[in-house]
């Protein structure tokens, strides 16, 4: 009633202009990203280019066609928690089948969607019948499905087969495959809604189960239609993440689910079921989008994203909910006659309001981290994360040295997600920095990004990890390998060549703890009296190296010594070891971080294998301002690796 309100007083005179007014009035989510892209052009000049336009597109495709399954579930009143473990253990199911198993690629692409298929009727069937509430069903499938896709790779990226991979290339050389298939999900996403049984039925369902279910509706059975396309969807989602970094990583898609939750209320749909459309769905994926495209071209810090990603997620659902009060409203009161202006008067009210809110959070935050000016050389780092203190301090020897040179540099944070370092990569691509430093999560992952800044003419510059089949201008590393039979030899020389010991491994899949871990038993096969009574991965985190030594002692009480394939894991190991260590059971970490040195300086940690990541950081900026000027660089900068001990510790500071 309301909108025919606001028709009939548009009058024959209103014109294209006065129907965009209204679009944008009835479409929260529309007019917010309308506001972003315009606030973006303005204090970017890089964000409204073809290129970077279409790495928008890129960026949202994964979380979009997530969200496109995760739409049917969340019209139904229900809730899906498992797409991104699910896109994950279907990727990996794929390129396990077709290169270590021999199974022909049609019949393994058809297999990872059957996977999806298969989890998505499992929880299905866990809620409809097995009366789960959704939150919990999905919850344990997204142990389970991240679980099985770390047994089925053994914690290790698998290459996917090219044949898929090109699912991740461009048509034509320009039209990106993966915007084609979020396009096409996103088709079928709509017609399943409008035009079929299980669409009407899905809104019946989230409307009023019990009603639904009275009206004849077969509501355990839609059920399981429903969370099996939710399954399909994340399979399809999995296999085009997948083909972007031409690898399944096993940990990929991590948190994605909650970005596709965000997506589908973003537009417009309502976590109480009975709203939602595929159209706003996709909105909220490029808001989503936008947002991380555009903070990285505006060089906003990397933690201030954070920050910006939820507040202008929050502002973008709150319009749309003014914009439903103010449709309630207009329809209680829009008896005929009633006055339509003063309503819309309201609602242009609130939306200009929160477009200038949205619009005042980008540009404050872009104040406080200006972007680039043309005078001064740019360069762009992506550090696998900011989580990690070693990677801390790799970065504010960067920094330092980019003031002392005088360069302008801009640090992203991948947050351990290859796929949202390949978007990062992207955008310095697009952006046109002069060169690169990155840091891969996945040496494998990271190639096809780099790709791209090879064809660009970008130099590259490695740091700590290499980058496999990509061309770098310079490799600045310390050697993983090397730094962990320097630990196993330290450690057996301490234990006198025998005894017992754990191992604390790293984030499963990435290069580092692989190159650690290899070092470290190479190392021990010179040692035959020691054994590794036991290994648990701890994530490279203080908190789960505590936890995890915890559990390990109550089987193992009787060790002689630790290795952590980090100091943060060494550290709570150290904790949960609690008078043992140092004294009875030795601990050797890796990195030689600040804490790791007050550690060993205290007796607490035997010994520390340090990188120093200031230098690498510091080494990687020189080799990018020399390669930015055309100048020559060595293909390989190696920062020394030694062992701390108390003897030697008070040399580092």
């Amino acid at each position: 009633m309301a909108t025919d309100t606001v028709k009939n007083n548009t009058g024959s005179g209103g014109g294209s202009a006065s129907a965009l007014r209204r679009v944008l009035l009835d479409n929260g989510a529309l007019s917010a990203l309308v506001v972003l892209v315009i606030a973006m052009s303005v204090l970017s000049g890089d964000f409204l280019t073809t290129d970077n336009l279409l790495n928008v597109g890129v960026q949202a495709a994964v979380t979009a066609i997530l969200a496109f399954g995760v739409t049917f579930v969340i019209v139904s009143a229900g809730i899906d928690l498992s797409v991104g473990s699910v896109a994950a253990l279907s990727a990996t199911v794929l390129a396990w089948l077709a290169t270590s198993e021999g199974v022909p690629v049609v019949i393994a692409v058809l297999l990872a969607a059957a996977t999806g298929l298969a989890c998505g009727l499992v929880n299905g069937a866990l809620i409809s019948y097995g009366k789960l509430p959704p939150f919990i069903a999905t919850l344990a499938m997204l142990s389970i499905g991240r679980g099985l896709s770390l047994v089925i790779s053994q914690g290790s990226p698998i290459a996917f087969p090219d044949s898929v991979s090109k699912l991740g290339d461009t048509l034509g050389g320009w039209l990106p495959v993966p915007v084609l298939v979020m396009i096409v999900m996103g088709l079928i996403t709509a017609v399943l809604l409008r035009r079929t049984y299980i669409g009407r039925s899905m809104y019946a369902i989230g409307g009023n189960e019990e009603a639904a279910r009275l009206s004849g509706i077969r509501v355990k059975r839609q059920k399981l239609v429903i969370y099996a396309l939710s399954g399909l969807f994340a399979a399809v989602a999995g296999v085009v993440l997948a083909s972007r970094l031409s690898s399944a990583q096993p940990q990929a898609a991590q948190g994605y689910e909650l970005d596709a939750i965000a997506a589908v209320v973003i537009g417009g749909a309502s976590l109480a079921g009975g709203v939602g459309k595929a159209s706003g769905t996709l909105i909220g994926a490029l808001i989503l989008a936008v947002l991380r495209n555009g903070l990285n071209l505006l060089s906003v810090s990397a933690f201030w994203q954070q920050v910006v990603i939820g507040v202008v997620i929050a502002l973008a659902v709150l319009l749309d909910t003014l914009r439903r009060r103010t449709g309630s409203t207009a329809g209680a009161a829009g008896a005929p006659g009633a006055p339509g202006s003063g309503g819309k008067k309201k609602s242009a009210a609130k939306f200009g309001t929160a477009a200038l809110v949205v619009a005042a959070v980008v540009a404050a935050v872009s104040v406080l981290n200006p972007g680039s000016s043309s005078t001064t050389t740019r360069i762009g780092m992506s550090l696998s994360t900011l989580n990690n203190p070693f990677f801390v301090q790799m970065k504010e020897g960067a920094q330092a040295e980019a003031k002392a040179a005088g360069v302008e540099l801009t640090v992203t944070d991948a947050q351990n997600d290859a796929s949202q370092q390949a978007n990062q990569l992207q955008n310095f691509t697009s952006s046109g920095v002069a060169s690169v430093i990155v840091n891969p999560v996945d040496s494998d992952a990271v190639g096809p990004a780099v790709r791209g800044a090879n064809k660009a003419e970008i130099p590259v510059i490695a740091a700590d990890r290499g980058v496999n089949k990509a061309d770098t201008a310079a490799f600045v590393a310390s050697d993983n390998v090397e730094g962990g039979k320097l630990a196993a030899r330290s450690l057996a020389g301490e234990l006198g060549g025998k005894g017992k010991i754990v191992v604390l491994q790293g984030t499963a899949g990435t290069s580092a703890s692989r190159e650690r871990g290899a070092g470290f038993a190479e190392g021990l096969k010179e040692f035959p009296g020691i054994e590794v009574v036991a290994k648990q991965p701890a994530d490279f985190d203080r908190s789960k190296g505590l936890d995890v030594m915890t559990n390990l002692l109550q089987g193992n009480g009787d060790i002689d010594g630790v290795f952590a394939e980090n100091d943060e894991m060494a550290l709570g190991a150290a904790k949960a070891l609690g008078a043992k260590a140092g004294k009875d059971v030795a601990v050797v970490g890796f990195d030689g971080t600040p804490d790791g040195l007050k550690a060993v300086e205290a007796g607490t940690l035997f010994a520390s294998v340090a990188q120093q990541p200031a230098e690498l950081g510091k080494a990687a900026v020189q080799n990018a301002v020399k390669a930015a000027r055309g100048e020559k660089t060595e293909a390989q900068v190696m920062v020394p690796v030694k062992v701390v001990t108390a003897k030697n510790v008070a040399d580092f500071s």
